[in-house]
């Protein structure tokens, strides 16, 4: 959103706030289907990256991508050193028989498949059965051009006796009709009858995973139509009367795809979905296993309140400073912005943000003759973010990583309008830097009314955005008045292209350069 205007801090350019295993499309044999058995209905799948927008690291993807799968159907190893759960359920009071799946996936392995997850848990007593989920979550990794969504959701009902039958009977029932379920899908596909124009789905077979509790299977599902396009890997496990679920899914998307689009999206491809699906079954089994060592005969008690914490948020960058005079880079600049903005007072800021050096040059005047009792506020603002790598050398992969994140979320706000703020289109610039877009917006919900011309434009490690803003009021007007006049988007624009024009010639005087 943009910042808002006041007289002590007038007005400022708007902040935009916020390789991998490609798969390809799966085929399989499309045959009438039986009348499916009946089961539970497991939640529906996360829907595309695209729609996670108003939703969801680099070394996840680095595994997911070059990690060799499973060469066989015998389980997946679990990463060294992570054999053990992170606190064992041996390890709880007897007393307290609280059955909790999360602490069964090691930290390293959750850090690796979910990157800050979100964690959210809780329990229930269903009657029947005993049951603890836990759900980890992060829709919304930045890697570089890609925004990245990650999910696991996995839980355990210990299932209680019932007449004759026993809680292992009860769970083993389960667990061979669970299997005789997924055995069915894979071979059934919906007939083109039953599908919607340009839906395509495939469920594998299933693949069985040896020497992991009790038993255990997993599949993977494939689906896409018009507005998502998703795939994720499932499994099933049994450890006495306990039956395990979980589900992985993951998928990314361009920054710069449209809005409530599935274009450019792309999702865990079958061997990966599989491979990790191996890996969390064969964890949770030892930990069910475990925890039944731990209370013998015991059913598993719930615990008091559910349990969740926050989505992680990046840490602040430190303040900017004001410094004494303009740089070197907007000194060059100012006599065309005194152009621009006539008897401007000149101000500059730096500081740092997270992999750059950030300068902030302003020329602001808040009181233009406009003619007889009338006024113009007029500032024109330039910030320069200049990005290193952890070596010092200048990373222009990173700045083109940042122009992408912003540009998509201008996109997501593109030609709409809310709460006094309204946004123009965006047009991509061609001439400018090594890519450049231009937008207008107006606010009219802070304290000062204006309209805006605004370019972000890239040049090597160099991301810039460079604005004029402005509005005409009369001279003892309040600035969020009514009556004020915004900035037209004529002038806005062609301003706002002044000012990037003009920084863009001055980097070029010290030396930096476009890509080759």
């Amino acid at each position: 959103m943009p910042m808002s205007w006041n007289q002590d801090e007038p007005p400022t350019n708007p902040y935009r706030a916020p390789d991998w295993q490609f798969q390809q499309v799966p085929t399989a044999p499309v045959q009438p289907p039986p009348p499916p058995p009946r089961r539970r209905a497991w939640v529906l799948p996360a829907v595309a990256a695209g729609v996670a927008v108003v939703l969801v690291g680099a070394a996840a993807g680095a595994y997911l991508l070059y990690g060799r799968p499973a060469s066989s159907d015998a389980p997946a190893k679990p990463t060294a050193g992570t054999e053990a759960p992170t606190r064992p359920a041996a390890t709880q009071p007897a007393a307290a028989a609280v059955l909790d799946v999360c602490t069964m996936l090691p930290v390293a392995e959750v850090d690796r498949l979910v990157p800050q997850a979100a964690v959210a848990k809780r329990s229930r007593d269903a009657g029947s059965a005993v049951y603890s989920y836990c759900d980890l979550s992060n829709r919304r990794i930045s890697h570089g051009e890609f925004w990245r969504s990650r999910e696991i959701k996995a839980s355990i009902a210990q299932h209680k006796g019932e007449g004759p039958k026993t809680g292992r009977a009860q769970a083993q029932a389960l667990y061979d009709s669970e299997l005789g379920f997924f055995t069915y899908k894979a071979k059934n596909e919906p007939t083109d009858e039953k599908k919607d124009p340009g839906e395509k789905n495939y469920n594998s077979a299933v693949k069985h995973y040896p020497g992991v509790g009790d038993g255990a299977f997993g599949q993977y599902t494939w689906s896409r139509d018009k507005s998502l396009w998703y795939s994720f890997g499932e499994g099933r496990a049994r450890v006495g009367d306990m039956i395990i679920e979980v589900r992985y899914q993951a998928s990314q998307q361009r920054k710069d795809a449209d809005f409530l689009s599935s274009k450019t999206t792309q999702s865990v491809s079958e061997e990966n979905a599989l491979r990790e699906v191996g890996v969390l079954l064969t964890h949770l089994a030892k930990g069910a296993a475990a925890w039944k060592a731990a209370h013998p005969g015991e059913l598993a008690k719930v615990e008091p309140s559910p349990s969740q914490t926050p989505t992680p948020t990046p840490s602040p960058s430190a303040s900017p400073t004001i410094v004494a005079q303009l740089p070197v880079t907007c000194r060059r600049m100012s006599p065309a912005m005194m152009k621009l903005v006539p008897g401007a007072t000149e101000r500059a800021k730096a500081g740092t943000s997270v992999g750059a050096q950030e300068t902030e040059c302003r020329w602001l005047n808040l009181n233009i003759p406009a003619g007889e009792g009338r006024r113009k506020i007029l500032s024109a603002m330039v910030t320069i973010q200049l990005f290193a790598n952890r070596a010092g050398a200048a990373d222009s992969a990173a700045a083109k990583a940042q122009y992408a994140t912003q540009l998509g979320s201008a996109q997501a706000t593109e030609s709409s309008a809310l709460g006094g703020l309204r946004f123009g289109r965006i047009e991509k610039l061609r001439d400018l830097g090594d890519e450049a877009y231009i937008q207008y917006w107006v606010d009219k919900k802070n304290t000062v009314f204006n309209g805006s011309g605004d370019v972000l434009v890239r040049v090597g490690p160099a991301l810039v955005r460079a604005s004029l803003a402005g509005a005409e009021l009369g001279a003892d007007e309040a600035t969020n008045s009514p009556k004020v006049k915004v900035l037209g988007e004529k002038e806005a624009r062609e301003g706002a292209l002044t000012v990037a024009r003009a920084v863009v010639d001055s980097l070029g005087q010290s030396g930096l350069k476009k890509d080759e």
